[in-house]
């Protein structure tokens, strides 16, 4: 174990994309664990869309920063924490964390699994896809379904759950060519458009022309008014995220058609992936099969070394990166 902690802090509050003057990096010694509490090395870190909403108010400036991490318990003065146990907590964008019992979720013993699933696809990244297909769209086999920002960690999970759980035709819009190469190719979509090509609307009119009966949003913006238009009747809409106005806080809002959702009675509905944490397990049992026997694959971009989390972040908000961004300790 090193001697050194380093955390990442937030220096400022962006207006439009951040930027590397945004963060800095502070080092202090390794702190020591209380009685009751136990010290973590952390070797994976999650960084995700939602930390971009965080930094307009969330995030405390000049304080470390917290995100969704795996790591190894190093020096323990609780029971609960024996030493060498891999654990979840969301004391990340840090090499070393102290904490209590309950703050850590430990990891089950899944054979076959490799350890950067739990942060992705078994994650709270693959939790988000499970829920809006399972819980909030309530997918029926055969039932067509459209993805915006397809290529995310959010898409493509939902895109490979679509398909196990027996949707008819999977769409998809995405950044550019190769990915969506990507989803066509490896992720099992039937269907994907850049939706830089011409606007969203003729794209997916193309590529559905029959319509759709589930929208799983993680973009907002002309992605929502497009899907208002392709779903048939009784359709839902899920709102995951609005990726598209992040960074852009004076977009215009949102347009679409108000009367089709009264005429073709849609529903939209939003959730917060914290409110469904009962599912983990429900997860668990979904995935680990598949992912055992091949029929379930993580997508995931990952980049070695704590030093470039602030890097893999600003990566991600660009776009550069194709399924789950982690960053991974060496």
């Amino acid at each position: 174990m090193t001697e050194i902690a380093r955390t990442v802090q937030q220096t400022a509050r962006p207006v439009g994309f951040p930027t590397p003057d945004h963060f800095r990096f502070v080092e202090s010694p390794v702190p020591a664990p209380a009685p009751g509490t136990a010290l973590v090395e952390n070797l994976l870190w999650s960084v995700d869309p939602y930390h971009r909403e965080m930094m307009d108010g969330d995030f405390e400036l000049n304080a470390p920063l917290e995100g969704r991490t795996l790591g190894r318990v190093v020096a323990s003065r609780a029971p609960a924490l024996p030493e060498g146990e891999v654990v979840f907590h969301r004391q990340g964008w840090r090499t070393h964390a102290v904490v209590g019992p309950e703050e850590v979720r430990r990891l089950p013993h899944h054979p076959g699994v490799p350890l950067s699933a739990y942060l992705s696809v078994l994650g709270g990244t693959g939790l988000t896809a499970y829920v809006a297909l399972t819980r909030i769209a309530r997918l029926r086999a055969g039932e067509d379904v459209f993805v915006s920002g397809a290529a995310g960690g959010v898409g493509t999970a939902a895109g490979r759950f679509a398909r196990l759980l027996g949707a008819g035709r999977v769409i998809g819009s995405a950044g550019g060519p190769e990915k969506v190469r990507h989803l066509t190719e490896r992720v099992g979509y039937d269907a994907a458009f850049d939706y830089h090509g011409a606007p969203v609307a003729e794209l997916l009119a193309e590529a559905a022309p029959r319509g759709v009966d589930v929208f799983v949003d993680n973009v907002g913006g002309g992605h929502l008014g497009a899907a208002i238009g392709a779903l048939r009747e009784r359709g839902r809409v899920v709102r995951v995220g609005t990726i598209s106005q992040y960074n852009t806080p004076d977009a215009p809002p949102v347009l679409f058609d108000h009367a089709a959702v009264v005429e073709k009675s849609l529903r939209i509905e939003g959730f917060l992936v914290k409110d469904h944490r009962d599912a983990q397990e429900e997860l668990y049992d979904f995935a680990v099969p598949h992912l055992r026997s091949g029929a379930l694959t993580a997508d995931e971009t990952v980049v070695d070394g704590f030093e470039r989390i602030v890097e893999a972040f600003l990566l991600m908000l660009r776009g550069g990166n194709t399924g789950k961004t982690l960053v991974r300790a060496i």
